[in-house]
């Protein structure tokens, strides 16, 4: 009984600070900006630049260089992919930001540098660039005829299967992906995500929900004044779907994660993670793969794991894997994307980040 109360404690322990430290700044204006993107752009348009009969290499190279930019945890970066993908992208495209957005994110760049070193940021960059393409390749070659389909038949109002948005018809001219109104609020949407992380990168959270709030008031101003008043109820309409859909299942991996943090011990990680092996970084990505860590707390981690005698291949593995998925992501992929998507996604994951952290960890580090 004392075992399960301690179980409990800890599972709780991880779903209040995932509620107090993230929900607000975090995912509240990740699941507005996926609204907006369903609600706001042109279908048309994006199934030109990311849809899947757009060129490979342009569309790829496109989503990868923007979520570079985007300083998002797996979980908050969900509802954003899944807005991109419901307003016409391919598969492929979203499942890059899905990757590459929380691996290899500038704000956590730029602080495993500080905290590991150039070499391994370096690496970690290239890690992430080599996973992206291999996994939009992946996704597009399993499921992209699937989402042609989808693309060519005429989206009707209401929820199709697999737990997917309704996105109304867009007008069948050539115009912009998003009007200049519209790109206006999406991009302070953006900023409400952005700038907690990167304006509050020290000091009390407080700080971070200051920045939050002052942006958001900007943002819900701009929209009453410059949007048309049944174009919003529409925004919210999206935006709540996605919360729905999501949130439940992230508050309930969250919990599962602090149940399996605490039974995982501490020796046994510094035994087994200690060398470059093959085993050694699956074991990293298979503890990455279930672990939640928000965005740039998987430095300090792996550093003081590093310290312990952890190798390089499954650091690096961990910098990459750790904060690129989780169990409350693999739980919300499945429910939003359908559950044949995570079943080949997570486990290319877990692949490539094994071969990753075994090759880099025994050549190249």
């Amino acid at each position: 009984m004392t075992l399960l109360m301690e179980l409990l404690a800890s599972g709780w322990a991880s779903l209040e600070y995932y509620i107090l430290e993230h929900t607000l700044t975090c995912l509240v204006p990740a699941f507005f900006l996926a609204g907006a993107m369903v609600t706001f752009t042109n279908r048309d348009a994006i199934l030109d630049l990311l849809g899947e009969q757009a060129n490979i290499f342009k569309s790829f190279t496109l989503a990868t260089a923007a979520s570079f930019l985007v300083a998002a945890c797996s979980c908050t970066v969900i509802p954003v992919a899944a807005g991109l993908y419901f307003a016409g992208a391919g598969v492929g495209v979203a499942f890059i930001i899905l990757w590459v957005a929380p691996a290899a994110n500038v704000l956590a760049l730029v602080y495993t540098g500080t905290i590991l070193g150039a070499e391994m940021v370096t690496v970690r960059i290239i890690s992430a660039l080599l996973v992206a393409f291999v996994v939009g390749l992946v996704m597009r070659a399993v499921f992209g005829h699937e989402h042609w389909k989808e693309d060519a038949a005429v989206a009707q109002p209401g929820h199709p299967q697999d737990g997917k948005s309704p996105v109304e018809q867009s007008p069948p001219s050539r115009s912009p992906i998003i009007g200049r109104i519209e790109l206006g609020l999406i991009a302070l949407v953006l900023l409400s995500l952005l700038a907690p992380n990167y304006l509050v990168q020290e000091g009390p959270y407080l700080m971070k929900v200051l920045v939050w709030g002052s942006v958001t008031i900007i943002a819900a101003v701009y929209a009453i004044m410059m949007i048309d008043k049944s174009r919003l109820l529409h925004w919210v309409r999206e935006t709540w779907w996605f919360v729905k859909i999501i949130f439940p299942l992230l508050l309930g991996g969250v919990f599962l994660v602090g149940i399996i943090q605490a039974i995982l011990p501490e020796q046994w990680v510094q035994d087994w993670l200690g060398s470059n092996t093959m085993l050694a970084s699956l074991l990293a990505t298979l503890i990455g793969a279930v672990s939640y860590f928000a965005t740039m707390t998987e430095a300090p981690f792996v550093d003081a794991l590093m310290g312990m005698g952890m190798g390089n291949g499954p650091a690096l593995t961990l910098l990459l894997v750790g904060p690129g998925i989780s169990l409350p992501n693999w739980l919300a992929i499945a429910r939003i994307f359908g559950i044949k998507k995570a079943m080949v996604y997570i486990p290319t994951i877990i692949i490539l980040g094994t071969l990753v952290g075994w090759f880099f960890g025994n050549f190249i580090l």
